[in-house]
């Protein structure tokens, strides 16, 4: 297992095609973890790669909450948005990577929206003023949202990567980057810190906004 610091490096050759591995930890300056952070791996080089025709993705109303709170998927996909609440959602999105508004729907209806831009998404509803979340769209195959102790698994090629991390709360300005190699069968082991600013975060339904539509 080989371990490093997310940061710019130097471009590396590549080698022969075996599955490895990269494993990658999120935190903050301080050494907190961070969870729904997005990682990408991108082949040095590569330009942007949509998921094979058919692939979908989830993002769920229930408890007047989006689950997950960050969804990460491959340009291309088709995500469903079932309503697994008694009452009806309208779901929106004025983000330039993908502007959506879905009509009133309930009883585990799903709607489904195909996300054919890269970038950042956030979600909203128009009846519960409380729910956030975002759909973030890669470039990439290659990509993991970090669990609640800021780490991620990302199965790869054997090559060099172009590693990114995005998170919605981040400070503005370019992610960490760096070009690692990841040879066949080996781990290669990632700190990427990340500066974030106030959260903005999915609150729970409460006096105000909790009315049944």
């Amino acid at each position: 297992m080989r371990r490093g610091v997310l940061a710019t490096g130097a471009l590396l050759l590549a080698v022969p095609a075996y599955a490895g591995t990269l494993e990658t930890r999120v935190t903050s300056a301080d050494g907190k973890p961070i969870p729904f952070a997005v990682v990408t791996a991108t082949p040095t080089g590569q330009v942007s790669i949509p998921a094979k025709s058919g692939t979908k993705a989830v993002m769920v109303q229930e408890g007047k909450q989006f689950i997950p709170f960050v969804l990460p998927v491959q340009i291309g996909t088709a995500v469903a948005f079932p309503n697994k609440d008694p009452f009806r959602h309208q779901v929106y999105s004025f983000s330039p990577a993908k502007a959506f508004e879905l009509k009133l729907y309930s009883n585990d209806e799903a709607s489904t929206v195909v996300f054919d831009k890269e970038g950042a998404v956030a979600l909203g509803c128009n009846i519960h003023d409380n729910m956030l979340a975002y759909v973030y769209v890669v470039g990439t195959p290659y990509f993991a949202n970090s669990d609640a102790n800021g780490d991620t698994k990302i199965a790869v090629p054997a090559g060099t990567y172009t590693v990114r991390v995005w998170h919605p709360n981040q400070k503005s300005g370019s992610p960490d980057l760096t070009d690692v190699r990841v040879t066949g069968n080996d781990t290669l082991s990632l700190t990427a810190k990340v500066e974030l600013k106030r959260a903005r975060t999915q609150r729970r339904p409460g006096a105000v906004d909790d009315n049944d539509y």
